[in-house]
């Protein structure tokens, strides 16, 4: 008894064009995980450095993602922003993204002071925003640029357009009649500067899942392969 292997060129094709797409939609995700274990590593550093202080403008954003931050100022509620579609335990809310004015400095810093729980689509959340000087304590955030938007719904009554789908730094910066920073503070956890729930995730929260992805990739382009070659050997009998 003879085997044969003669699969057509369309089967050869296919499994090729399978083969392929498996294997790099694998790479990217093994990639993910790579980069999130090299933000753990940069953040588990910056957790024993000095804070910076932000008198002076940092221009250079290279290298800034999780860098400590201390700073004193006073919150403007006029221009405070909503992030929509955050979610904190399956419920649905907002992240509070307020500016606060540095003290004896013109610069202005976007201020994130966490989650909170939308009621209604078309009513904003009561929110309390401390008034008078702040000791504000977090890290740093470089928010990814977004190529698209949703748009928001509108609040009746309100000029201010309060309710993001994304923080677009190019966009805000344009909206405000001030200069900002490019980039924005987590306020941390501990801090009492006006925070609302702070349950920041950490890099290594998403390693192992990313991780998962890959090797299920992998092992779907392995089937993939072991499938055609099974299928395309026939028996031939003498």
């Amino acid at each position: 008894m003879k085997h044969t292997f003669k699969p057509s060129w369309l089967i050869s094709f296919a499994t090729l064009v399978c083969v392929v797409l498996f294997i790099n939609a694998g790479l990217w995700q093994y990639n993910k995980a790579q980069l999130k274990q090299k933000q753990q590593l940069q953040l588990t550093a910056r957790l024993i450095e000095r804070p910076l202080n932000l008198i002076e403008p940092l221009l250079d954003l290279k290298d800034l993602n999780y860098k400590r931050v201390k700073l004193e100022g006073t919150y403007n509620q006029d221009y405070q922003i909503f992030l929509d579609n955050q979610v904190e335990n399956t419920a649905a809310g907002y992240h509070v993204i307020t500016p606060l004015q540095l003290k004896n400095s013109r610069q202005v810093v976007l201020i994130n002071r966490g989650w909170i729980k939308g009621a209604n689509r078309r009513q904003l959340p009561n929110v309390t925003t401390p008034t008078g000087l702040q000791i504000v304590e977090g890290s740093i955030s470089v928010p990814a640029e977004r190529f698209y938007t949703l748009e928001a719904p509108v609040i009746s009554g309100v000029t201010w357009q309060p309710v993001w789908q994304h923080l677009d730094l190019k966009r805000y910066i344009k909206s405000v009649p001030f200069k900002i920073q490019p980039f924005l503070i987590r306020l941390d956890a501990k801090s009492n500067a006006g925070g609302f729930v702070r349950n920041w995730p950490i890099p290594s929260e998403r390693i192992t899942k990313h991780l998962g992805y890959a090797y299920q990739w992998f092992g779907f382009a392995l089937t993939v392969f072991v499938i055609y070659i099974v299928l395309n050997i026939k028996k031939v009998e003498r």
